[in-house]
Formats: C-alpha cells, structure tokens, sequence
C-alpha cells in the first residue's frame, strides 16, 4: 500500500515525497483512515513505528480541506498534548514538515524558557499547537490561548503524563475545551488508569493496537554486568573505548548522575554531553542536535529528558542504573531497536539492583545474558575502592605479623594509630591518581 492509496491530498503527498516516505506502517495504514472519517481514535503502538504521522497527517488533511489555502483569520483548531520539551519540538518539526505545501501554521510552547517568543507566535495566528500542559494552562490562565476552538485534540505518550503527575492539569484542560471534538489517545502501555483516562476523553472511538513483528526485546541484544556501583565509570569508559560505538545513549537515574557521567567520559576524551530537567532548554537542544548530527559520541539523559529522543540508527544504548520500574527498561532499550531495526543493549547492574533485574527478565519473559567474566565484576574487584567499599580498610602486614606472634603480644606492643593509618593513606591514593 502507498500513501496515495490512503486518500491523501497532493500538498501532503508531495511533503511526504520530499522526505522519501512512500509506504506508510502498519499504525499509519490503519490510524490514518479511521481518522480521515471524524472518528475518534484509542492508539498503541511502540516507539519508532511511525506514531507521529498516524496523528498529525489526518489532522492537517482535514483542516487544510476546511480552510482551504489557510488564508483569513485563524483560529486554534488543532491541540497536541505530550509530556515532555524533547517530543513536543519533534512533533512541531514533523508538523512543519508534512504541512508545508498547506499554508498551515503551527507552533510548539513547552516551559523552561521565557514566554514572550510563544506568545508572539500565538498572537500572529496559529492552527495547530503542540504544548507540555504546564506552560498550556499558565498561557491559557493569562489569556494568550483559547481553547474554545478546538476540532482535534491529541493526548500523545499518555503513560508517561501520569507517571509525571500530568492528571490533573490534562483534566483541566479537558474542561476547556468542545465537548464536540475529534479525539485522539495514544499510549505505549494500557494500564488500567490509562483506560480509566481515555474514557474521559474519548467519545465513540475505534482502537488501533499495532504489535511488532518481535516485541523490542527480542529484537535488541540484550547483556547484563554485574559491577559495584563504585566500578560502573570504570566499566562504562572500558566499553566505549573498546566496542567503539558512533552514538551511544547512557542512562542516568538522577541529574546529579548524569553530569557526574559526562564528567568522567569527558577526562578520558570521550565527547560526551548530558540532557535532564535542570539543563536550559537551548543547552538541552545544542546537545541532542550534536548527537543527532554525530559530533557528540554519548549522550547521557535521565529518563524524562530522553522521551522524544529520535535518532535514526542509534548503535548502543547503556543503562548505567537499572530502572525500578521494569517497562521503563523496555522503553529504554526501545530507543535502539526502532521499528524492525536491531541494536545493543548492555546494562550495569550492582548488588542493590539485582530485584530490579529479576522483575525486568519477568516482564519480558526471558533471561538476559550476564556477562560472567570481567576485571570489573563485584564477584573478582580488582579495583581498590571496591575492597574497601565491601569492608573496612585494615593493615594485613600488621595483621600477619600479629598471627605470627602469637597471643604472647599485648597492648603496649601494638603499633599506634598513624603508624596503622599508613597503608590506609597509600591504599585510598590510588582511585585519586586514577
């Protein structure tokens, strides 16, 4: 099937054709047509298959066939919610792209910066909006945005708004706009409260639930080492240096880590650069603009910050903590293995998060190979900070020499504390030096 055969107009077939596309996924082929008809839509589908254009291409379909060449005053008919600043910009790109023989004008608003450029970009007219809600419901309260509007509205990546606290304001917003409106729903997994949530937002709707032909985790090579955390930069600098990967995606549990990572890659002359909630958002952007166009080698993100992370080709993701939540672990791996492509998964895994491991292998129904032998391993530390991480640091010599003496040895003939505190002072020099 051709994208011509799905009943699309020649503005967006030419677009389409300027970026190559042809044939459209599966959650193309089945979305797009559902959606061209008014019909709401409750959508699955994994990360990579193409989720974007199932959404946006009808929307601006049917809008341009209502507007025509989109000249004339403009009202906001178009609103497209999604959790994060990374994917509410590669939205808005993919917006600017399949709509540019249209006339449509959209934009995207997200915080973290100053409003004043959104504000101006609303103010010249806008039809289609791509917003994070925070910064939707600050714009809305100082009467920039009107929602009143609203034809179409999208809720993407809705797992992650409620793992984010996202309900309320995603409720909010539902009070603002049309009762009587086309809408779309689309997450990754559908637990019970996500069903809970597209029932408040979706009237009489289709569903489209697109499997892959093998689940991600069959798809990526998948390793496992088990390290202490005190060797993981140790590891991590090994394996970059030795596997050579183009891009490699390193993920962080917290901010904190994720800069302390870049730090450690960056002294052994490693380009790395970290994205995360506390970086601004032209930082975040100059970086993953850098990894996409293969001038940054490793790029480290904490899990918020790299949704919307789409890199084509993506060699190697590294997970340098373990999540707790296990279809976290999926997503993460996700980012390798897009659509039918393959990829390398290796994973860090110390002591602590060996549950987080068992309750991983049980979500995707199979055991990851662990590598058993390796010079960084909890089970053989050759690495001094890891001794004395597993117990207190002692004086051998003194203990040695104690045994041979015998009990005959009392207090007055122990050696004072700085003469014990020597080997202690050379044996913490080394991990310094390093």
């Amino acid at each position: 099937m051709t994208f011509k055969e799905l009943g699309l107009i020649d503005p967006i077939l030419n677009a389409l054709a300027d970026k190559g596309y042809t044939h459209p996924t599966p959650i193309q082929q089945q979305a797009i047509p559902i959606l061209l008809k008014g019909k709401d839509l409750l959508g699955s589908a994994q990360t990579g298959t193409g989720k974007t254009a199932a959404f946006t291409i009808p929307i601006l379909q049917q809008i341009y066939n209502n507007i025509g060449s989109g000249k004339g005053g403009r009202k906001l008919k178009a609103l497209i919610i999604t959790p994060t600043r990374e994917l509410a910009i590669q939205i808005d790109d993919n917006l600017a792209e399949y709509s540019k023989y249209t006339g449509i004008k959209n934009t995207v608003i997200f915080g973290g910066v100053k409003q004043a450029s959104q504000v101006s970009a609303m103010r010249k007219g806008v039809d289609v909006l791509t917003a994070t809600p925070g910064r939707l419901l600050d714009l809305v309260k100082q009467g920039f945005i009107s929602l009143k509007d609203i034809e179409y509205l999208v809720l993407d990546e809705a797992d992650q708004m409620l793992d984010m606290g996202f309900i309320h304001d995603i409720k909010k917003v539902l009070k603002l706009v049309p009762h009587k409106r086309q809408s779309l729903f689309f997450s990754a997994t559908m637990p019970k409260a996500i069903i809970d949530l597209s029932k408040l937002i979706l009237g009489d709707f289709e569903k489209v639930s697109i499997a892959p032909e093998k689940p991600t985790a069959e798809r990526v090579d998948q390793t496992v080492y088990f390290v202490s955390k005190k060797s993981k930069a140790k590891l991590l600098k090994h394996l970059i240096e030795t596997e050579k990967p183009e891009t490699a995606l390193v993920f962080s549990r917290t901010k904190h880590g994720a800069n302390k990572i870049v730090k450690i890659l960056d002294k052994a002359g490693i380009n790395a650069a970290a994205i995360h909630g506390n970086k601004s958002q032209a930082a975040r952007q100059k970086a993953l603009s850098a990894f996409k166009d293969g001038k940054t080698q490793v790029l480290v993100a904490t899990d918020i910050a790299a949704r919307g992370i789409d890199v084509s080709e993506l060699e190697m993701v590294i997970q340098y903590d373990l999540p707790n939540v296990p279809e976290t672990y999926v997503h993460r791996i996700g980012r390798t293995g897009r659509a039918k492509a393959s990829g390398v998964a290796l994973s860090f895994c110390a002591q602590d998060e060996r549950p987080y491991l068992k309750d991983i292998e049980k979500l995707i129904k199979q055991k990851i190979h662990v590598v058993a032998e390796h010079p960084f391993l909890i089970d053989s530390p050759d690495d001094p900070s890891e001794t004395e991480a597993a117990r207190p640091p002692r004086n051998n010599n003194r203990n040695r020499s104690n045994r041979s003496r015998g009990n005959s040895e009392n207090k007055s003939h122990r050696p004072k504390k700085q003469t014990a505190g020597r080997p202690n002072k050379r044996f913490n020099s080394k991990p310094k030096s390093e």
